[in-house]
C-alpha cells in the first residue's frame, strides 16, 4: 500500500519518539533524527487546507501541501536539510549570501535559508509555483532580511536564458530530494553544472530508493568533488557538501 509522504513523517515520528523513550543503546544517527522530527507539528483542529508545521531558524512555520504530486509535500530530506542549516549556521553563514534551491516544491528549505539571512531564489516547475509562492511570502514577509524570490525552473530548460551565468551568481545551490525514480536526471545534471560556479557550493539531502540513484551519484562524481557532511541511516538519507571538481572545498 502506498502512503503519503506526510504520513510517512507521521509513521517516522511516531516511532523514533517510541524510541526516545529506551536511550540505552540508542545511536547517534537515532537521537539526531528524533531531535530532527520533533521540530514538525500538526494542526490540532482539522481544516479544508492541508498543512504541516514546523519549527526552525526561531520561527513558527507553516507549509501548506497538495495531494497531487511529489512536489506539493514535504519530504523528509528537506527537515534534514532544513536542521543542518539552522544547527550549523556558523560554519555556513547563509547572511547576506545567494542562494538557489532547485525543486523548491512546498518551500521549507528556502524559507529556512531565508529567515537564516540569505537571498534565496527558489525554483521549481510552473505547476508548483503558486503554492510554492504562498508557502515562501506566508512565512518570511516582514521576517527576512531580504525577501526571497519565486522563478521558474525546468530543469536543463533555457538555462542560460533565464540564469545567464555572468549574472546569476549563486554562493550556495540547494537540493533536498530531487533524485528519484523520474526521467530527467541527465537534465538535474545539467541544471547543477550550469549553476555552481568555480566557488559555489552544493548541499543536497538524497534519500536513497533505487539503484539507478547511486548511478546518478557516479554521473555527478565526474563534475563534482562529492563529501559526505552526514548520513542517517535510519531514513535512508544522506546530505552531501559539492564543489566544481579541483576546486578547494570550503
Amino acid at each position: 500500500m502506498d502512503v503519503t509522504p506526510s504520513q510517512c513523517n507521521h509513521l517516522i515520528s511516531a516511532v523514533l519518539t517510541r524510541n526516545l523513550e529506551h536511550k540505552e543503546g540508542k545511536n547517534e544517527d537515532e537521537q539526531t533524527v528524533a531531535e530532527i522530527m520533533r521540530r514538525r507539528f500538526s494542526p490540532s483542529v482539522l481544516t479544508n487546507r492541508c498543512w504541516e508545521g514546523f519549527y526552525f531558524a526561531g520561527h513558527e512555520i507553516k507549509i501548506t501541501e497538495g495531494t497531487d504530486c511529489y512536489g506539493a509535500f514535504v519530504w523528509p530530506s528537506a527537515l534534514v536539510l532544513s536542521h543542518f542549516l539552522e544547527t550549523n549556521a556558523k560554519q555556513y553563514s547563509l547572511v547576506d549570501k545567494s542562494v538557489i534551491e532547485i525543486g523548491a516544491g512546498t518551500g521549507l528549505v528556502s524559507i529556512v535559508a531565508s529567515l537564516l539571512g540569505a537571498h534565496v531564489t527558489a525554483t521549481d516547475l510552473p505547476e508548483l509555483l503558486g503554492n510554492l509562492q504562498y508557502n515562501v511570502l506566508k512565512n518570511t514577509t516582514t521576517k527576512c532580511k531580504h525577501q526571497p524570490q519565486i522563478k521558474e525552473l525546468s530543469w536543463g530548460v533555457d538555462l542560460e536564458k533565464n540564469f545567464p551565468k555572468s549574472l546569476c551568481q549563486f554562493n550556495y545551490i540547494m537540493a533536498a530530494d530531487v533524485v528519484y525514480y523520474h526521467p530527467f536526471l541527465e537534465e538535474l545534471l545539467l541544471t547543477f553544472n550550469h549553476l555552481c560556479q568555480d566557488n559555489t557550493v552544493i548541499l543536497w539531502a538524497m534519500r536513497f530508493r533505487l539503484d539507478k540513484d547511486n548511478q546518478f551519484i557516479g554521473r555527478f562524481q565526474e563534475l563534482f568533488d562529492l563529501e559526505v557532511i552526514c548520513n542517517f541511516p535510519s531514513l535512508n538519507i544522506t546530505l552531501y557538501k559539492a564543489m566544481r571538481r579541483g576546486k578547494k572545498m570550503m
